[in-house]
């Protein structure tokens, strides 16, 4: 598999189509060494390892035709993932079946979104479902008249609006910058900088746990993480993001350098909080939907907390628009 599995558009930003074939060339080296560990450690199970290639093969070519494919491509796959994570989210929640009139409320909420998000309309999307979901589904919870558990329900059903429509309609959202305050990668570049970065934090700080990992961060919540891969993986990724923003963002200077402190400890906040989420749910995985994986919400965890952080950094130092 490569960037030949489907047509590169002539007027793909070319450091788009350098940064997705970078990403292919290490799935390509993942994969070699997938077939390769039966052979280095033969008797082991290696069954798992294939599994997240193959499902990581399939993500990213279906991340890397919806950049290619143009606005419309990324806030339809952004859609998409937002369904499939408040789905998640819901069915592992302990609701009621008189809530399922919130419920459908609460998923009306993704075509309304996005629509918004289409339409340009950033300032009615500023408030749709922090204000008015926020409001309105509180009002549907007493019209079905069940009082006991009222807030924690209405807590949990609204969490999963904002954290999985909400915030990860920035990363959509990020599609609606003018060109001319695009660097040359254009505005699919932004999107594809935040993906990277987010993914590439959760593995560096990974891979810096398990190298030197000795001091627990939170333990109660999740046991593997450690003081040294979480400093080790903020470094890296923030060295990176300050290397490569000028070419996939128009961040310079101060904003450059907040998005290159802030965006790894973002990621790790989502991360850390979709695991205290699921520990007090009780399930290690929100599903099985992606072999090897766990979930959409597995995967999406930092970039609950990454997108909305990127886009208003970009916002806030880069851009007049919003």
């Amino acid at each position: 598999m490569s960037l030949s599995a489907f047509p590169i558009p002539m007027d793909a930003p070319e450091p788009l189509v350098w940064g997705l074939a970078g990403v292919l060339g290490v799935l390509l080296l993942g994969t070699a060494a997938a077939l390769l560990m039966p052979r280095l450690k033969p008797g082991a199970d290696h069954g798992e390892l294939r599994k997240r290639v193959a499902s990581w093969w399939v993500m990213i070519l279906l991340i890397a035709a919806a950049l290619l494919a143009g606005r419309t491509a990324v806030i339809a796959l952004f859609a998409l993932i937002s369904f499939l994570a408040l789905r998640e989210f819901l069915s592992l929640a302990p609701l009621r079946r008189e809530d399922r009139l919130v419920l459908l409320f609460a998923f009306l909420t993704i075509p309304v979104s996005y629509a918004l998000i289409g339409t340009r309309l950033y300032l009615i999307y500023l408030v749709a479902a922090p204000v008015w979901f926020f409001l309105l589904a509180s009002f549907l919870m007493c019209v079905i008249g069940q009082t006991k558990g009222y807030l924690a329900r209405a807590a949990i059903i609204q969490w999963g609006v904002l954290g999985c429509v909400y915030a990860l309609g920035y990363g959509a959202m990020l599609m609606n910058v003018p060109e001319a305050e695009l660097p040359v990668a254009g505005a699919a570049g932004l999107v594809f900088f935040l993906l990277v970065m987010t993914e590439l934090n959760d593995v560096l700080q990974y891979v810096c746990g398990r190298l030197f990992g000795r001091h627990k961060v939170i333990p109660a919540v999740s046991p593997n993480k450690t003081w040294e891969g979480l400093i080790g993986g903020w470094v890296l990724t923030g060295a990176l993001i300050w290397l490569l923003a000028p070419v996939f963002t128009p961040l310079e200077g101060v904003g450059r350098l907040a998005m290159a402190f802030g965006l790894p400890l973002a990621g790790f906040a989502g991360d850390v909080t979709l695991s205290a989420i699921k520990r007090d749910l009780g399930v290690k995985d929100a599903s099985g939907l992606i072999p090897g994986h766990g979930g959409v919400l597995d995967r999406v965890d930092s970039l609950v907390f990454t997108a909305p952080f990127f886009f208003h950094v970009l916002a806030f130092y880069a851009l007049d628009s919003f």
